[in-house]
C-alpha cells in the first residue's frame, strides 16, 4: 500500500515547513479578500465520474471521480470538502485539475446532502462525523488495487472530520491512506464557532445558512416533529444552528456539547500517519491562537502556517491569480513527506 521510497523516510517531527513557502500577491491584501476572491474566479472543467454508493442504514453516498489512463498504476487522492462544499468547490477543481496533469487520480466523496440530492434519512454531516469517513475510506479502499497509493485532504470541516478519524485510528489509519493533508482546519470549533459570530465574518455565516436551512427545512417535512422549522428559520448564527439542527440530528447535547466533543486540536497528538496541517494566520474564521503548537501535535504531523492565504484561499500571481500553489503543496507533501 505505500510505496517503498516515501515508507523508508524517517518520522517528519513537528516542525514548520520552510519548503515552497505561501506568499499572497500583493494587489491582495487581507484575510477576507484572500479568502473571497477565489469563489469569484473561473474554475478548470473536470470530467468527474460519478459513482453512487449505497450504504449500509439505507441511505447513499455520491462518489466523484477522476479517472486516468494509467489507472493501474496511477496514485488516488480522496477529497473530503468544506462546509456545503462539493466536488465543484474552487479548491476541488483546482486539486483535481492538478491530478489530471499529472495523470494521477483522485474522488470525492460527498458528505449526505451535499451532491445535488438530498439524502434518505434525517441525517446530515458534522465536523467529528469520523465513523462516517472510515465507511468512505473503507469503500474507497476497496475499489483500488491494494499498491495502488492512497492520500487523502481535508478542507476546513472535511479537514476536522479527517484529523479526528485519524487522531482516533493513529498506526491504523495506514491500512487505508498513505499520507494526508488537513487545510484551513477549525481545529477548534468553539473559538472558530465564535469567531464566524463577529464583525465581518457574518457574511460567512449567511452564506453557510443559505443552503444548511432550505436542507434542514426540508428534512423537518419529511420527518414530523425531528426539528422544530420556526427555530430552524430564526437562526441567525452558527451556534443557533448547531443547536437546533446539528446536535439534534447527531446526537449532541447541544452547540456546546457538540463544539467540545467534534474538536479535532486534541486528537493531533495521536496521528501515525504523515500528515500536513495548513492553517494560515490570517484565516477570517480560525483564529491564529487556536492553532496547535508543535509541542501539540505528534512526529507525524507537519505544522505549515504561513502569515497569509485566508480560509482555504491561498492565491498568487498577478491579477487576477492563481489557484496552483495549493495543489502542488499538497502532492508535494504526498511526496516527499516535507
Amino acid at each position: 500500500m505505500v510505496d517503498g521510497a516515501a515508507h523508508a523516510l524517517p518520522p517528519l517531527g513537528a516542525r514548520e515547513a520552510a519548503l515552497t513557502p505561501y506568499r499572497s500577491p500583493g494587489w491582495l491584501r487581507g484575510g477576507h479578500a484572500q479568502t473571497i476572491w477565489p469563489y469569484l474566479l473561473p474554475r478548470p472543467i473536470v470530467r468527474y465520474r460519478r459513482e453512487r454508493v449505497e450504504t449500509s442504514d439505507g441511505d447513499f453516498w455520491d462518489f466523484d471521480w477522476l479517472d486516468s489512463p494509467e489507472a493501474a498504476r496511477a496514485p488516488l487522492v480522496a477529497l473530503f470538502h468544506g462546509l456545503e462544499g462539493s466536488s465543484n468547490s474552487h479548491y476541488a477543481r483546482a486539486l483535481m485539475a492538478t491530478l489530471a496533469q499529472r495523470g494521477w487520480r483522485g474522488v470525492i466523496p460527498h458528505f449526505r446532502g451535499c451532491s445535488g440530492e438530498l439524502n434518505r434519512l434525517p441525517r446530515a454531516y458534522h465536523s467529528g462525523d469520523y465513523l462516517e469517513l472510515e465507511l468512505q475510506m473503507a469503500a474507497i479502499r476497496a475499489r483500488v488495487s491494494a499498491a495502488t497509493p492512497v492520500y487523502v485532504v481535508g478542507v476546513s470541516v472535511g479537514g476536522s472530520v479527517l484529523l479526528n478519524w485519524l487522531g482516533r485510528k493513529k498506526g491504523d489509519a495506514a491500512r487505508f491512506v498513505d499520507a494526508a493533508a488537513a487545510v484551513s482546519t477549525p481545529l477548534d470549533l468553539e473559538s472558530a464557532g465564535v469567531a464566524i459570530g463577529k464583525g465581518l465574518n457574518r457574511i460567512y455565516t449567511r452564506n453557510f445558512l443559505s443552503t444548511l436551512k432550505p436542507k434542514s427545512l426540508a428534512m423537518a417535512q419529511r420527518f414530523p416533529g425531528l426539528l422544530d422549522p420556526a427555530r430552524i428559520r430564526r437562526a441567525r448564527t452558527m451556534y443557533e444552528f448547531d443547536e437546533t439542527v446539528t446536535a439534534l440530528l447527531h446526537g449532541f447535547d447541544g452547540a456546546t456539547d457538540y463544539w467540545r466533543r467534534a474538536s479535532s486540536k486534541s486528537w493531533l497528538a495521536g496521528v501515525a500517519v504523515p500528515t500536513l496541517v495548513l492553517n494560515a494566520k490570517n484565516d477570517p474564521f480560525v483564529p491564529r491562537e487556536s492553532l496547535p503548537r508543535p509541542d501539540e501535535v505528534s512526529d507525524d504531523v507537519l505544522l505549515v502556517q504561513p502569515e497569509h492565504g485566508g480560509h482555504v484561499g491561498f492565491l498568487t500571481g498577478s491579477f487576477p491569480g492563481r489557484l496552483d500553489w495549493l495543489p502542488r503543496r499538497l502532492l508535494d507533501f504526498f511526496l516527499h513527506r516535507r
